[in-house]
This record gives C-alpha cells, structure tokens and sequence, in this order.
C-alpha cells in the first residue's frame, strides 16, 4: 500500500472517531422531530385559526320543511369505496302525511327501517316532537357516485310518503308494527335488556288472562284491566 493511500484512509477515518458523547442519540432527535411538529401546529393555531371566524355561521335548528339529516363518511380525500355511500334519516312525524293512518302505514312500509329511536349517529335528538312517530333510516351504497345514492334514498322515500298517503283502504294497514328487528338489536347487544324481560318487555298483570289470578286479587284487577 502507498503511503498516499494509507494517509487517505487515516483521514477517512478520523471523521468515524467517536464524539465523546457530544452527539445526541436517536432518542433525542425522535424528540426533537415531535417537538418541531407540535411548534408547527401550535403556530397554525396561533396565526391561522383566527382567520375563520370570518366564514363564522350561525346555528339555525332544522325545521319540518326541512326534515332530512344526510350523513357521509370521508377520509380526508382519500380514494375510499365508503366516501360514495349515503345515509338519511328524518322523524316520521316530520313527513308530509295525512292522518294517523298514514303515519302507521309509513311505519309499515319502512319495516326494519322504523325505530323508535333516532341512531346515535344521526345527529338528532330525541324530543317530543319529532319522535313522537320514531325515526326512518335508509342507506345506499349501490352507485359509484354519491349523488346516485343520495337520489336513489330520495326517490324512495317519496315513493313511501306516496304510498302512505295514497286513498282508500290499504290490505295492510290494519297490521301491528312488526318489532322483532328491534328485539333482536337489544339481544345481540349484549347489554343485558334481554334477560328477564328488560328493554320495555317485562309483563305485567294486563299481560295475563284474569282467569289465572287469584280470586282474592279480582277486585284489583278490575281496576287496572279495561271492562270488557
């Protein structure tokens, strides 16, 4: 080997020598790097978030004519097969129907659909007015665009406020709500309304035929059973 050489590699390695600690460890620059991005949002708070007070609305309750809460999922632009899907919800009692048989009917026709409770994500709240009815939810996710959904959920309820309010006597309208969606949403949560006749299912003494009763007890139970 040449002297030149070996001169090279004794300066090659003196920028390998160690620093006496002087350096900071990988820790400390991890640190740095989170301390730099805090720094970085604190500024924009600071200096930019004062700025929308000019796009500043304020908050107008929804009224009947406009009953219908539409909800979306986005992913911060992200390309996601979820963003196309749309989902409304509106208050029976809100809709354009008739009388009283028109908003059984509509309960009938919606099926799994009705609740008595507005979802959680609805963004409703359950006040005397508007639940007095109970809630329809449709959701579609069938069309590549979210316009498609949004049209085809319209469309469909319109045909439903239709045929709800259509003249005559309906085959079904003299049918009780079928509630077995609701009683199989409470047992698969898990939450304990199903045992032992929770969640608004537990008897009592108008659930059993008099007969069954104990003879001490009829004066009783005329009072509380309707006279037949």
């Amino acid at each position: 080997m040449s002297k030149a050489s070996k001169a090279d590699d004794e300066e090659i390695l003196q920028h390998f020598q160690p620093d006496g600690g002087l350096d900071v460890p990988v820790a400390g620059y991890l640190l740095h790097r989170q301390q730099r991005q805090t720094l970085y949002y604190m500024r924009l708070i600071e200096h930019e978030i004062p700025k929308l007070v000019a796009f500043r609305k304020s908050f107008v309750p929804p009224t009947t004519a406009t009953p219908l809460v539409i909800r979306s999922v986005d992913f911060a632009g992200e390309q996601h097969p979820l963003t196309a899907k749309r989902s409304v919800v509106v208050p029976v009692a809100h809709l354009p129907l008739r009388n009283e048989v028109a908003f059984h009917r509509a309960k009938l026709l919606a099926g799994v659909r009705w609740m008595p409770e507005p979802p959680r994500d609805s963004g409703i709240s359950a006040d005397e007015d508007a639940a007095k009815h109970g809630f329809i939810k449709i959701a579609c996710e069938d069309f590549p665009r979210a316009s498609m959904n949004l049209k085809w959920i319209s469309d469909t309820l319109d045909k439903l406020v239709l045929e709800a309010n259509a003249e005559g006597e309906a085959p079904y309208q003299r049918l009780p709500l079928d509630t077995r969606h609701l009683d199989s949403k409470v047992r698969k949560s898990k939450k304990g309304d199903h045992v032992r006749g929770r969640g608004g299912l537990r008897p009592s003494l108008k659930d059993f035929p008099t007969e069954w009763l104990p003879k001490r007890q009829e004066n009783v139970i005329s009072s509380i059973l309707p006279s037949q």
